[in-house]
């Protein structure tokens, strides 16, 4: 029993000294005290505006592979002439898949020249497919954007159905 005394004590004692003292010089008086939120304000930055359509002159916005072999990259080269009457620049060019990887005039194109977006499209899957490319273009100084499409269906590889075929 007295040794349940002394433990008890020892851990009244123990959590006494690890209680929160309040300190005499972050607040003097005896009452405590507390401090409400104050709210701020927040102002939108600049939204950056919506880019514009762009207004060169694709010669095929859409394009049909028709009927490819799984496994084997097609690529499709989109070519454009500058419309403008300024030199513009291909500043992005984002597919929208991790299939289709994109390559493109990267020096300025002068009014009536020529540009091109190559898109090359690995498939993966057997079916039906669609895809996009979403170009950028930075035409009379400020953002333009094009979507380019391709489509097409996906066959089995002829290794692949030879393997089935002796199985």
């Amino acid at each position: 029993m007295k040794s349940i005394k002394l433990s008890l004590f020892a851990l009244l004692l123990t959590s006494a000294s690890f209680a929160q003292v309040k300190d005499a010089k972050l607040a003097p008086s005896k009452e405590l005290k507390t401090e409400t939120a104050k709210a701020v304000q927040v102002v939108p930055s600049e939204a950056k505006p919506t880019p514009a359509q762009s207004s060169i002159k694709w010669d095929q916005e859409m394009h049909d592979f028709g009927d490819i072999e799984k496994g084997k990259p097609v690529t499709y080269e989109f070519s454009f002439t500058n419309t403008t009457k300024e030199t513009i620049l291909i500043t992005n060019v984002r597919p929208a898949c991790g299939c289709t990887a994109a390559n493109y005039t990267k020096t300025p194109i002068k009014p009536g020249e020529k540009g091109m977006v190559a898109a090359t499209f690995n498939a993966a899957n057997v079916g039906v497919f669609q895809k996009s490319v979403t170009i950028t273009t930075n035409e009379n100084g400020v953002d333009a954007v094009k979507t380019l499409s391709f489509k097409g269906k996906v066959l089995e590889a002829a290794t692949d159905k030879k393997e089935e075929i002796k199985s």
